[in-house]
């Protein structure tokens, strides 16, 4: 039983009307199972990171190497068949390439630095210590005055050579013929 002071009127327990002020907000089992949630997703992300990164690294690699072929592609396509009596002006510019077709027999080989710049020399024996990819061209028979015909193949790591017989699987390449009217 209770006594009002003011009124001086009473009031059983029972009857009265009780005022709980509940505060809004999650309960500890609803914070946790957010929080569980969260991390598993953060840990799903996380776990992908990896991928994405490889992903990445060989889409770079991939873009350097068709520049890279582009370049030679360039270089085979400028070099010209000149008349009799005058001289190749390429060693200013170029691979140094010219007149390489008739030599089907012995593919060139170039190096390039991850910025695609050519490195070392054509035909080095091995690969110079800037190099990061290698680049092989292959010219296929038979050659006639009109129409050549070279395989170019553009690899990463430079120390494997994708067409020695027995060698170690390069880890990528890009590929690609080139016909040239000259």
């Amino acid at each position: 039983m209770e006594i009002d002071g003011a009124t001086g009127k009473s009031q059983n327990a029972r009857h009265m009307k009780r005022h709980v002020h509940r505060t809004a907000g999650f309960s500890l089992v609803e914070v946790t199972l957010a929080l569980g949630v969260a991390a598993f997703c953060l840990i799903a992300v996380l776990g992908l990171l990896p991928t994405s990164l490889r992903t990445q690294q060989a889409s770079i690699e991939q873009t350097v190497a068709n520049g890279v072929m582009t370049e030679i592609l360039g270089d085979l396509r400028a070099d010209v068949r000149l008349p009799p009596g005058q001289a190749s002006k390429e060693g200013i510019s170029g691979f140094g390439l010219h007149g390489h077709w008739a030599q089907v027999y012995a593919p060139d080989t170039l190096f390039f630095t991850n910025e695609g710049k050519w490195t070392g020399a054509l035909n080095a024996s091995s690969a110079p210590a800037d190099a990061a990819l290698r680049a092989k061209v292959t010219y296929l028979f038979p050659p006639n005055a009109s129409t050549s015909v070279a395989k170019i193949i553009v690899s990463w790591p430079p120390q494997v050579d994708p067409t020695a017989p027995g060698a170690p699987v390069p880890a990528g390449f890009v590929e690609t013929f080139i016909a040239v009217n000259r």
